[in-house]
């Protein structure tokens, strides 16, 4: 899981006009990285996911093999469980971060959602509920413009203040990789495999330590292959940039979330929590949709 994301003070410019949302014919899904050390952060997903998006096809990319639990409330959620062992990206893990094993190299496997067969995939990280409908989000990609959306900046947990000494990351977004759009298209897993071939010495010299491992790179290989990186409130109008749990200013309008400014939030984020949601704002409908989902999975 990623740590913190967002900068409270931070307030990006005005959305762009919604427009024509997700398309016909277009293969759109979300998918999501699981297992059963974490299916207290998995279930209530799964139930806000069935709530919200259960149009929308869900895969479960397993973390490793502890997945007995996982597989029954994919099931029971109607989520395509992955069963192919992502061997490159493994290999790609270890090669980036060698020696003793080290469990969280496997954060990189969220990787596999580039090659679903979708034209294009929202993946977000477990830890999160889904508040809103992300049909919206859908179809908004074009090439040299919008290759890559993501919700919250993060500043502080990408690189190191070496990013300064070259070109392509001084004025570079920084931000959370707990959820991005794209497509195949403009973005691969080869690409990450080329990239770290020819530049794996520059991403070890920017990328920031202390247990980050998917969120550097994720970074750095959008940064270096030079996408165009969009926010999401920049293409769907009235969303939110806001997904972090201790968000200030946070109000609910019919059992949704709002923004200080009014803004529609489609999902937050537990991200850097060491507990599960106790009192926070967002932690009610969190209860909620967690009783739900093992209501329904004790049955």
């Amino acid at each position: 899981m990623s740590l913190r994301p967002a900068n409270p003070d931070f307030s990006p410019p005005r959305a762009v006009p919604d427009q024509s949302g997700a398309a016909a014919g277009k293969r759109y899904g979300i998918a999501i990285v699981g297992n059963d050390k974490i299916i207290d952060w998995l279930l209530p997903f799964l139930e806000s996911y069935a709530q919200t998006n259960a149009h929308l096809p869900l895969y479960l990319v397993p973390y490793d093999e502890n997945v007995a639990q996982t597989r029954r409330a994919a099931d029971l959620y109607g989520a395509h469980f992955i069963e192919e062992v992502p061997e490159a990206i493994d290999k790609l893990a270890a090669e980036l971060y060698p020696g003793p094993f080290n469990g969280n190299r496997r954060r990189l496997r969220k990787l596999q959602a580039l090659a679903l067969p979708l034209d294009e995939v929202a993946y977000v990280d477990v830890d999160v509920v889904l508040y809103r409908d992300f049909s919206p989000i859908f179809g908004r990609l074009e090439a040299e413009k919008t290759e890559f959306i993501v919700a919250s900046p993060s500043f502080e947990y990408v690189y190191n203040e070496k990013k300064a000494n070259y070109p392509f990351l001084r004025d570079a977004l920084l931000f959370n990789d707990g959820f991005w759009v794209t497509s195949n298209q403009y973005l691969k897993l080869d690409h990450f495999i080329e990239t770290m071939r020819e530049d794996a010495k520059l991403f070890h010299e920017v990328r920031k330590r202390g247990q980050l491992f998917a969120q550097p790179l994720v970074n750095f290989v959008t940064h270096r292959r030079g996408l165009a990186i969009t926010l999401l409130p920049h293409c769907v109008e009235r969303a939110s940039h806001e997904s972090f749990y201790q968000a200030p200013g946070i109000t609910f309008s019919e059992g949704k979330p709002l923004d200080p400014d009014g803004k529609e939030i489609y999902f937050c984020h537990w991200a850097g929590a060491t507990a599960l949601p106790s009192t926070g704002v967002f932690d009610a409908s969190w209860k909620e949709f967690s009783k739900a989902a093992w209501e329904k999975f004790r049955k």
